[in-house]
C-alpha cells in the first residue's frame, strides 16, 4: 500500500476543516459537523489525523462550557424543572423530531405555604419552584409544609393545582 504523500495529507486537513456550509448536516453543531467531515477523506492516516484533531477540540470545548453535552434523561429532568415555565418557541432541550415527551404535570411537595395581602396562596415546593394562587378559589383545608400537590396544563397556557387532593385553584409559576 502506498503512502499519502505530505501535500496529500495537508490537502486532506485543509478539507477537513473548511467544510463549506452547503455540505454539513442541517442542525448540527460546528464540532460534530467537522467530526462528519473527516468521515470522508478517503486516506485512512489523513482520516485518523482529522479525529484525533477534532475529538480534542471537542473535548476542549467542553471543558470550557462552550460545548455542553447531554443524555436523554438531563433532557427529561431538564423539562420537568421548567414545568410552568413558558419558555420560547426555541426548544432548548431537544431536536427537531426529538422523542423525548412533553411534561404536562408535575407531582410536587410543599416546602411553605402562605397567604398574600389578597388572601392567595403562594406554594414554595421542595424542588424550589414558586407557585402563586391567579383565581379566588378558596380551599377547604390550608397546605402546608409536606402537602402533596399536582399542577397540570390547563386552557390558554394556564395550570391547574391540586392540593392533597382537593379542588383544583389556578396558579402560575413565578420561580
Amino acid at each position: 500500500m502506498q503512502r499519502p504523500s505530505h501535500a496529500a495529507l495537508a490537502v486532506a486537513g485543509l478539507l477537513a476543516t473548511a467544510v463549506p456550509a452547503s455540505a454539513q448536516p442541517a442542525g448540527q453543531a460546528a464540532p460534530l459537523r467537522a467530526l462528519e467531515a473527516c468521515r470522508s477523506i478517503p486516506t485512512d492516516s489523513a482520516r485518523l489525523a482529522c479525529y484525533d484533531r477534532v475529538a480534542a477540540e471537542l473535548t476542549a470545548a467542553e471543558r470550557s462550557g462552550e460545548v455542553v453535552v447531554v443524555d436523554r434523561e438531563q433532557v427529561r429532568a431538564a423539562r420537568r424543572q421548567a414545568f410552568g415555565f413558558n419558555l420560547p418557541s426555541l426548544d432548548l432541550f431537544g431536536r427537531r423530531g426529538d422523542t423525548v415527551e412533553a411534561v404536562d404535570r408535575a407531582a410536587l411537595v410543599v416546602a411553605a405555604a402562605y397567604q398574600d395581602g389578597d388572601g392567595k396562596w403562594v406554594l414554595r415546593t421542595e424542588e424550589g419552584q414558586v407557585w402563586r394562587q391567579t383565581d379566588t378559589e378558596r380551599l377547604g383545608r390550608s397546605p402546608r409544609a409536606g402537602s402533596k400537590a399536582e399542577v397540570r396544563r390547563a386552557t390558554m397556557g394556564s395550570y391547574l393545582m391540586n392540593l392533597d387532593g382537593q379542588r383544583a385553584i389556578r396558579v402560575r409559576r413565578e420561580q
